[in-house]
């Protein structure tokens, strides 16, 4: 299976009102495992930033004045989304803008070029009810390490994320990601495969294990000979 887990940033809160995405970032997993096939842009978004949004992201209208527009990478993003599982963590936000940016091209909306949209933020909220679900909050949660995250950036939280929803859907502790003989990049540190270790297995010494059967004797004898462990042995060799 193919996802893409994707985040953005915005000049503001509200598609509706004329607020533009300013940065897009994808990070691709296959079967599980991230390949380090990403998408990152940053896009001029033809109109002046919100000054509690830049404090969010850091992205000045000076920093993105000679960034492509969104029409310039459209076909690009668009090609590499195509068909895959789109994670996201609250969709609605992140569609809602990308949809409006589509609806200015003509372009067909959103679900059309998903195969699906999983929202990680409902995935949250069934699993942990009552509580802080935010991205930030699900790191110090299933302890993804995000001491890096200083300022929002959508290629860094959508790394994050992809951690995030390993854990959240598998307990899985690390990504492994498969990079052969390609560049190195940043996701690279997000992972790592424990299966190249080999751990020794040690055999408890005599002295050990007549140590540990006094225990159980002691035990057996506290609970009145009504340990399970003792009645299930019994059973087995009846």
């Amino acid at each position: 299976m193919r996802q893409i887990f994707l985040d953005t940033e915005t000049t503001g809160l509200n598609p509706e009102s004329g607020d533009r995405i300013v940065e897009i970032g994808c990070i691709e997993m296959v079967s599980r495992r991230l390949t380090g096939v990403d998408k990152h842009f940053y896009l001029n978004p033809e109109r002046k930033g919100d000054a509690e949004a830049i404090k969010v992201h850091g992205l000045t209208d000076d920093f993105l004045a000679d960034k492509p527009k969104f029409a310039e990478v459209a076909d690009e993003l668009l090609g590499y989304l195509a068909g895959a599982d789109i994670v996201i963590h609250n969709a609605g936000f992140d569609v809602g803008f990308i949809n409006a940016e589509l609806k200015r091209l003509g372009r067909e909306p959103f679900h059309t070029i998903a195969g699906k949209v999983t929202d990680t933020l409902a995935m949250a909220r069934d699993m942990f009810p009552g509580k802080a679900n935010s991205l930030d909050a699900l790191c110090r949660r299933l302890e993804v390490d995000n001491t890096h995250r200083t300022l929002h950036g959508a290629l860094l939280d959508a790394g994050l994320l992809a951690e995030v929803y390993i854990r959240l859907t598998r307990g899985q502790d690390s990504l492994v990601i498969h990079h052969d003989d390609g560049p190195s990049t940043p996701q690279a540190e997000l992972a790592r495969d424990l299966s190249i270790f080999v751990l020794p297995v040690i055999e408890p010494s005599d002295d050990e294990l007549a140590a540990h059967e006094a225990l159980l004797a002691d035990l057996d004898k506290a609970s009145g000979g009504k340990t399970i462990w003792r009645r299930t042995a019994e059973i087995a060799m009846a």
